[in-house]
């Protein structure tokens, strides 16, 4: 009798029955009620209920810890066999649910068609859940291959130890060195031409930007590194000609150094890196944590995985040419406002040097990473993220380790948000384009300009008493500031803004 009370509920036309299997796929379990199956059914269903409103409620109060596992690699693996194993249970009680559902006698024209629906059915899971375990495990590889843990990876100039708790914890500041280094294999050695600071407020995630120009000479060395025994007065010689110069540039310590005096600061995955945190902290007054850096042969991939980024573009930027043998290019990026540019136009916009000088290049380079930070909505990210990950595989190297990635992710969301400005370096006044520029000078810059950042929350207006200011990499965050004049910073909204210069190269 039982059997027949379950049979009768079963619906008797093929339109109910393709519409009761939908329903039960679509709200797993209730398939199963419908087709007599009500203990199961009702189990399945208030399971799946409830994994929903877990995850809205870890969706909604726990955002930071999700975004802070994403680059964990053993809750990645987690993640993806959880996520197969949910797709193929899913599977499971939808072809379950048809079988309650389906009547003990109907034609075969009509089992053949429940059953390719059912197949659809099932395909409209799998596909889904194949591509977010996918790209999982790709994140996972991206995580193992560019961030090895502390004790896996050799550095010389990063911090020893990491607070995984709370990792900014007395930090004010968290000073990353960023390079941009063309290691082509038809290239000789590697030069990195792109230098850029980033110091990061921990508690706002306001981010200064300080550009160096490539072309520094006698860069200097603390006053504790091996290095300046043998480079007491910074990297360079004199009485050299302007083309024996070159080799003693900026540019050039990450290639020469290390060739020169292999070893010679310990145990190091990248001693060109280390040689570069060490002179160019020293240069700026900043003790420097991190670096990161990009494989400009490959950063139009990751600018592509994207989907390109768009920049305002002021003057022409040349693609090609050389300016000294007066070779003109054969390309030109013309101006005009929210210009949208694939990686390879990127690229140029980046490096583009004839008819510019390095202050110009330095504005685009700086507007090129505030670009880049823009492009990469959460949108851009879930639905494209296995070619940024494939990218970022053959892109970046970096010593930071593992263990602070959770902390840099929640991190990144604040910079993400908070105002990145350019802090404004006078070449005349720090003699930047000279054999010897004003370190001192550039130091005392470059702490007026992070000394002048506000306050993360609202204060009372009152000035409080003056104190002596210390260094910039080891203030106490909870130290008053000072009503020292506003530095020479610039916010690059402003800086990036289109702008279009009367004359342009030719």
């Amino acid at each position: 009798m039982g059997t027949a009370r379950a049979t009768a509920k079963r619906p008797r036309s093929m339109p109910n029955l393709l519409g009761s299997t939908l329903l039960g796929a679509l709200l797993p379990g209730l398939g199963l009620i419908i087709g007599g199956r009500r203990r199961i059914g009702a189990f399945v269903l208030t399971l799946f209920l409830g994994l929903v409103g877990l995850g809205v409620y870890v969706g909604l109060t726990r955002r930071d810890e999700v975004l802070a596992a994403t680059v964990v690699p053993s809750r990645l693996l987690i993640t993806s066999v959880a996520i197969g194993a949910l797709a193929f249970v899913w599977i499971v009680v939808v072809v379950a649910s048809h079988r309650s559902l389906r009547p003990a006698t109907g034609g075969a024209g009509g089992r053949a068609f429940g059953a390719l629906f059912v197949g659809l059915l099932c395909f409209a899971i799998a596909a889904p859940a194949a591509v977010g375990v996918q790209s999982v495990l790709a994140q996972r590889t991206l995580v193992q291959d560019v961030f090895q843990a502390q004790g896996e990876s050799k550095s010389a100039t990063r911090p020893s130890t990491v607070n995984t708790k709370d990792p900014w914890e007395n930090k004010q500041r968290l000073n990353l060195l960023l390079l941009g280094g063309d290691d082509a294999p038809s290239r000789e050695g590697v030069r990195t031409d792109t230098v850029i600071v980033a110091s990061i407020d921990t508690r706002t995630g306001n981010t200064a930007l300080i550009s160096l120009p490539r072309n520094l000479t006698f860069m200097p060395f603390p006053a504790d590194s091996p290095l300046r025994r043998y480079y007491p007065d910074g990297f360079g010689k004199e009485g050299l000609s302007l083309d024996g110069r070159l080799e003693w540039m900026l540019t050039a310590m990450y290639q020469n150094v290390p060739d020169a005096h292999p070893g010679i600061l310990g145990p190091s995955d990248n001693e060109g890196a280390d040689v570069l945190k060490q002179s160019v902290g020293e240069a700026i007054g900043l003790k420097l944590d991190y670096y990161l850096q990009v494989n400009l042969q490959s950063f139009p991939e990751i600018v592509d995985a994207l989907g390109g980024i768009r920049v305002n573009v002021n003057e022409r930027v040349a693609m090609g040419g050389v300016s000294s043998s007066h070779i003109p290019p054969k390309e030109w990026i013309e101006p005009g406002p929210d210009q949208h540019l694939d990686g390879r136009h990127a690229l140029w916009f980046a490096r583009g040097r004839y008819g510019a000088d390095d202050d110009q290049r330095q504005v685009r380079q700086r507007c090129v990473i505030k670009s880049i930070v823009d492009a990469a909505d959460p949108q851009t990210l879930v639905t494209k993220y296995k070619a940024i990950a494939r990218a970022g595989q053959h892109l970046l190297r970096t010593d930071i380790p593992q263990e602070l990635l959770p902390a840099m992710v929640q991190l990144a969301l604040k910079v993400k948000s908070g105002t990145v400005s350019n802090v404004t370096l006078d070449s005349e006044k720090l003699r930047l384009k000279y054999l010897h520029p004003d370190y001192q000078a550039l130091r005392d810059t470059v702490e007026n300009a992070l000394e002048s950042t506000p306050p993360p929350t609202t204060t009372p207006t009152t000035t409080p008493p003056a104190t002596p200011a210390a260094p910039a990499s080891t203030r106490n965050p909870a130290a008053p500031t000072t009503t020292a004049p506003p530095g020479p910073t610039q916010n690059l909204a402003d800086a990036c803004a289109y702008n279009p210069a009367g004359d342009q190269p030719n």
